[in-house]
């Protein structure tokens, strides 16, 4: 057998002397080998002394252990005593290594340096190098071990050695990595063990405790391993408590699934199981106690909810059965126990139509939920109920239900209630809108929060005019501060009653209105908003102005008659020697001339006298065919100079052909004449031109003729057709004009009216005259609009 001498690496271990030329055998070397890498368990101490070996049995001056880890092949030791700084070079061994496990699958091969290692060549000047690789048994690839420079070189022989080695190497690095995981999985398993926070106890046969975790040793006040070996019933053992039992899990009449504690009274789930220990322990008991104290008391507490509460709860199957209901469903449906109801078909024997549920399901599948979802029940007597679902859908893994769950509530009183609601306030409904007087509610700011559909239909206003607006934006100006002043007395919780104010219409005409308001009072007791009822009276009070006038202008007839037949007699005496008197020569001029005025004043109260008459009297009119527009334009005929003379200008918009009426001809023109006077006077009292126009239209039977004038307009206008009322300077009218004006118009079944122009200065006359009379036809019903100057 051919010999080596030692080789030159540091530190060898004892038993290298293959090449010292001591003479042991190969044999020897591998068995020596075998039993100091058999006492290396550790990686670190493995990796050494196979390198160390390695270059003591081959005389290499240079060797790299390499160990794989997944795709990397990563240099642990690296040993060359030429070079003091070769373990600087392992990084970039690394990659080299890598690249040729990666590409060579040679189980031994040799190269040169320059060739294996490249550009580290040069700092490791490695000429001659032999690479073996270290599988497992499945032939894993555990690492490489890298050979360099070895003195003498490798012989065929040398690699039949070699290949032995790394056998050897092999497996004890398999080993090492083996004993490396069973070491971290028992250490792991022991972190696990103590980091539960579930108690674990382990005892033997003899109910001597084996091992604890750290929470139950924490928990007993001790360190798990002043525990070890103590028997089971000294482990939870306070005072006399336990009694002799050996272990007090193992009770055979104890509930199988729970312990309660006997001082704390804590309620532990409890497993238990038997298994064979390691290193033939024989068989081991595992207690294993989780605390479910906290969990048994919200059950208890969601058990007590779950039957008291007053909504009807239950869970159901998607096939129509009743898995679990509370007491108040049961009593809700009226069964006598839960087990009559959990056994009943839901879909027929639960919902009025089979078609309600699978109409809820419609809307509880595509999201998994249903609120409020208005459904029909029927009891076990068969009455009906109606009630409310909330329920939601219980999935799998795979998301098909498996579940509903879901409350239930009674809502038939409510239902039943709200119909009479509905009932009574559509009733109510049907009376506001068909009253015939405009009903609103205004809260106490005054705004109008409800108006019935009369404000629509009688008043012209829009639907945005009255809703959110100011109620006394509807009252005339002149009328407003009586209207604030009755709001306030209605909020004060005192109704108001029968005030009679003028209102703004939708259209921009005003009418009289009956008021009433009553105050609605809520939370205690105070009033929060107000009633308002209008009644339109503007007719009636026409009616009655016009019958006062009559009753007024019988009366002063009467008078006037009787007082101008009193005074004419003088009056004829007065004038008849006041004329003799005249005729006598022999009187001197001034007394004739002071005759002359007693005459022109006798004359002119004469005059005065014969008014009167006329106005008490009120004779028919002559019955005869009357052209309107002729007599219109003979009246306007009388004043035309005096017109053009005061600069007054005339405008005729006369309808033609007009047709005739049946009247007297001379009462109209002394009726036109009488108004085209006063609206001569009205403008001239004015700075700007005068502007009188005079219109007549045709407007069903009744003709119509308007005389209006761009004077100051009227005062009092609602007096201005009284008997001696005149707003003229005194000695410039006598009152009596326009009183008898309406005595004539009205002689002719017509009417008389007057108002301020709107929008504009000046005043309006109109007459209605009908065209084919009759003696007992009443005068249409027209509004009167009057605003005082």
């Amino acid at each position: 057998m051919s010999e080596r001498p030692r080789g030159s690496v540091s530190g060898r271990a004892q038993g290298e002397e293959v090449r010292d030329g001591v003479g042991v055998n190969r044999a020897e070397n591998l068995v020596a080998m075998a039993l100091e890498l058999g006492n290396s368990l550790s990686l670190p101490d493995l990796v050494h002394t196979v390198a160390t070996r390695a270059a003591s049995m081959f005389g290499a001056q240079g060797v790299a252990v390499a160990l794989a880890h997944g795709e990397v092949v990563e240099t642990v030791a690296l040993q060359d005593s030429r070079l003091p700084a070769a373990r600087n070079l392992q990084s970039k061994l690394t990659s080299i290594l890598t690249s040729f496990a990666e590409h060579s699958h040679e189980p031994v091969q040799s190269s040169t340096g320059a060739e294996l290692l490249g550009e580290l060549h040069s700092d490791l000047k490695w000429e001659k190098v032999t690479v073996a690789r270290l599988t497992g048994t499945d032939g894993e690839l555990l690492g490489l071990i890298c050979l360099a420079d070895a003195e003498p070189p490798i012989t065929v022989d040398d690699l039949r050695l070699l290949q032995a080695f790394v056998r050897h190497a092999s497996m004890s690095l398999e080993n090492s990595r083996l004993f490396s995981r069973i070491t971290q999985a028992s250490k792991q398993w022991a972190e696990i063990f103590d980091s539960l926070t579930d108690f674990i106890v382990v005892h033997d046969d003899e109910h001597r405790v084996m091992r604890v975790n750290r929470t139950l040793a924490e928990f007993i006040g001790a360190r798990p391993a002043e525990l070890i070996g103590i028997h089971m019933r000294d482990l939870l053992a306070k005072g006399d408590s336990v009694g002799m039992q050996p272990c007090p899990f193992c009770l055979p009449d104890m509930k199988q699934d729970e312990f309660i504690h006997p001082v704390l009274e804590r309620v532990y789930l409890l497993s238990t199981s038997r298994v064979h220990g390691a290193l033939d322990e024989g068989l081991q008991t595992v207690h294993v106690l989780k605390d479910i104290t906290d969990r048994r008391e919200a059950e208890r507490r969601y058990q007590e909810l779950f039957d008291n509460v007053q909504e009807g709860v239950f869970f159901s199957s998607p096939e129509g059965r009743f898995i679990e209901v509370n007491n108040a469903l049961v009593s809700m449906l009226g069964y006598a126990s839960k087990q009559e109801l959990l056994s009943i078909h839901i879909p027929t024997q639960l919902y009025v139509s089979p078609q309600h549920r699978l109409q809820g399901h419609e809307f509880l599948d595509p999201i998994g939920e249903v609120r409020h979802y208005d459904a029909s029940f029927r009891k076990k007597d068969g009455t009906q109920i109606h009630a409310l679902v909330n329920a939601f859908a219980v999935t799998d893994a795979d998301g098909k239900v498996v579940q509903y769950r879901g409350m239930i509530l009674d809502v038939t009183s409510t239902k039943n209630f709200q119909t009479q609601l509905q009932r009574e306030r559509d009733f109510n409904i049907q009376i506001l809108n068909n009253t015939q007087s405009m009903i609103l509610v205004a809260d106490t700011a005054g705004l109008i929060s409800y108006a019935n559909r009369r404000c629509y239909e009688a008043g012209g206003y829009g639907k945005r005019d009255l809703v959110g607006h100011k109620l006394a934006e509807l009252v005339s100006i002149a009328d407003r501060a009586t209207w604030d002043s009755a709001f306030d007395v209605a909020l004060l919780g005192d109704p108001v009653d029968n005030l009679e104010i003028q209102l703004i219409r939708g259209g921009g005409s005003t009418g009289t209105f009956s008021v009433n308001m009553s105050p609605m009072r809520g939370d205690h007791d105070v009033v929060n908003s107000v009633v308002v009822v209008m009644t339109d009276i503007t007719e009636v009070a026409n009616i009655q102005a016009k019958l006062m006038n009559t009753e007024k202008l019988a009366a002063v007839g009467q008078l006037v008659s009787g007082v101008a037949h009193e005074v004419n007699n003088p009056l004829t005496a007065i004038m008849g020697f006041a004329d003799l008197m005249l005729e006598n020569p022999k009187l001197p001029d001034a007394v004739h001339q002071d005759l002359r005025v007693i005459m022109q004043e006798a004359q002119r109260t004469k005059e005065i006298v014969q008014n009167l008459l006329s106005f008490a009297r009120q004779m028919p009119p002559q019955r005869e065919p009357v052209d309107v527009n002729a007599v219109l334009r003979r009246t306007i005929a009388l004043r035309s100079y005096d017109f053009s003379s005061h600069g007054v200008d005339v405008v005729e918009r006369l309808e033609e052909p007009l047709p005739h009426i049946i009247g007297d001809g001379h009462q109209l023109q002394q009726v036109f004449l009488n108004i085209l006077n006063n609206a001569y006077d009205a403008v001239r009292e004015t700075e700007r031109r005068g502007r009188i126009e005079i219109s007549t239209i045709r407007e069903n039977d009744w003709v119509h003729v308007m005389f209006k004038d761009n004077g100051p307009g009227i005062a009092n206008a609602e007096r201005i057709f009284d008997p001696f009322f005149t707003t003229k300077d005194v000695g410039k009218g006598t009152g009596l004009g326009l009183s008898i004006c309406y005595g004539i118009v009205h002689e002719h079944a017509g009417e008389i009216t007057c108002e301020n122009n709107p929008g504009s200065a000046g005043a309006t006359f109109m007459v209605k005259i009908p065209m084919i009379p009759e003696p007992y036809r009443k005068p249409s019903r027209t509004r009167t609009h009057r605003r005082a100057r």
